[in-house]
């Protein structure tokens, strides 16, 4: 493919990272004014944002099988459209039961399109022969930060119902804009001399090597190994995924409940998570190619344990928020490597398994954390995002000699 096309291919695939955290961080400033219209306890609200994650993790492994059957741009493209428009029905539901529903349609899109995209940007990736995911997963960051930071400023002034559907409209322009990009285009085949997964997609970086012992052969053995590898980071990215789901769900909740911030400030704290997460992965590159993967994913765990031990803990507005951004300069790296390397290693499959087991941890945190602040109190409930991400890091080290080079 021609370096033009694969040019303008990474921007369209950039905008629909950037999108996609743009849309899910206008949900998740607008949680605890959806709370209280609902009325809903701690507990309930866990369960009901449940739903986000049910609904992503049902259905990552069909859209794994779409993307083999009718390719990742397309259904990028169709997943976009559904997510912005079920971003808009969270305030329109009046108890958490309804409110479980509409959120689960929210996660239904939401996990199809991180399958999608994702899928998408390994086959560019290994055209490209860089280690550039995380500058994708920026993207997502800085629409994060962006939504988050626009969801602060006209809180106090625009309805959640109007903010929502403004952002519905937004997301419905960017759609029309860069996907006509992705549907001009298929994916890009592997450079020449680079061999392909098992399955015939882009084995990408260190990819088969990683997985058949050096020789890029798949025998039985070495589809073990793959299987075995790609759950691996699967588990990396779960314990990750914790993090970034409690802190996009609670944070808020904790600093204007525990540490009685006014809702613009709460607002910030995301921000300040996304920002860090956006700096942390615009480095990521670099990062890589100077250290390797291995030193990445251990020294991110530890930095973002120690960030979210503060973050949790610290009995001020201003420690906390450097709490939310030490974690995100933690975390940032740690998903899109694991992410990427199971799709290096075995295609969509490979994207869709970890994409699960990584939104697994998204499934798990909310109503782990609902409930463990129920039981004791959410700032000890946020504790066990530290936990997670000391986890992560234990396994990246553990397993540096088959995992990563």
């Amino acid at each position: 493919m021609p370096g033009d096309d694969l040019i303008r291919l990474r921007v369209a695939i950039t905008a629909f990272f950037a999108l996609d955290g743009f849309v899910f961080a206008g949900w998740v400033v607008r949680i605890p004014a959806v709370k209280e219209q609902t009325g809903a306890s701690p507990g309930a609200l866990g369960l009901a944002l449940l739903g986000v994650s049910a609904g992503a993790v049902v259905t990552m492994m069909l859209t794994g099988r779409l993307c083999r059957r009718f390719g990742s741009h397309p259904v990028t493209v169709v997943c976009a459209v559904l997510l912005s428009l079920s971003v808009a029905l969270p305030p329109l539901t009046h108890s958490a039961l309804a409110l479980g529903a509409v959120l689960l349609i929210f996660g239904a899109a939401f996990g199809g399109i991180n399958v999608a995209f994702n899928s998408a940007a390994v086959d560019l990736v290994a055209a490209l022969r860089r280690p550039v995911m995380s500058s994708f997963h920026a993207a997502f960051s800085l629409g994060g930060m962006i939504g988050a930071g626009l969801g602060s400023l006209v809180a106090g002034s625009l309805s959640a119902t109007r903010h929502l559907l403004g952002i519905t409209v937004i997301g419905l322009l960017v759609t029309a804009l860069a996907g006509r990009t992705l549907l001009r285009h298929a994916p890009p085949a592997p450079p020449e001399g680079l061999p392909a997964a098992a399955d015939g997609a882009p084995a990408g970086l260190n990819g088969p090597r990683d997985r058949a012992g050096g020789d890029g052969r798949s025998d039985g053995d070495g589809r073990s190994g793959t299987r075995g590898l790609v759950v691996t980071f699967g588990l990396i990215a779960l314990c990750t995924a914790y993090g970034e789901g409690a802190l996009a769900d609670w944070g808020a909740l904790h600093l204007e409940e525990d540490l009685n911030a006014s809702p613009g400030v709460a607002a910030i704290g995301y921000s300040c998570f996304a920002l860090a997460m956006t700096v942390g992965r615009l480095t990521g590159t670099t990062l890589l190619e100077r250290l390797g993967r291995t030193r990445v994913l251990v020294a991110g765990g530890a930095t973002a344990t120690a960030g979210m031990l503060l973050g949790s803990l610290a009995p001020s507005v201003w420690a906390t928020l450097l709490g939310f951004a030490i974690t995100g300069l933690g975390l940032a790296n740690i998903f899109p490597v694991a992410i990427e390397r199971a799709g290096a290693l075995a295609g969509p499959d490979g994207v869709a398994t970890a994409s699960t087991l990584g939104y697994l941890g998204m499934l798990l945190g909310p109503p782990t954390i609902g409930f463990l602040a129920e039981w004791h109190s959410l700032p000890a409930a946020l504790t066990s995002v530290a936990a997670l991400a000391a986890f992560a890091s234990a396994i990246a080290f553990a397993t540096r000699h088959t995992a990563s080079k």
